[in-house]
């Protein structure tokens, strides 16, 4: 599996700065809101963001096996 590079970039965006950001952002406030789930709803972003991570991994391994 190979992505396509735009597709590429967007990934590793959300997967190493949105996510986490957002994750962090949600348990703080809802700690402040006493907003429910704020343990299962973090720990799901970060799974999101964590299988993100390992396709775009998959793909790089991919794309250097291929350019050789």
């Amino acid at each position: 599996m190979k992505l396509p590079d735009k597709l590429y970039d967007v990934l590793k965006w959300v997967a190493l700065i949105c996510l986490p950001a957002f994750a962090v952002f949600y348990g703080v406030l809802a700690d402040t809101w006493h907003l429910p789930y704020v343990q299962e709803i973090v720990i799901t972003i970060n799974a999101v963001g964590t299988l993100i991570g390992a396709l775009i991994g998959v793909s790089t391994i991919n794309y250097k096996k291929d350019s050789k």
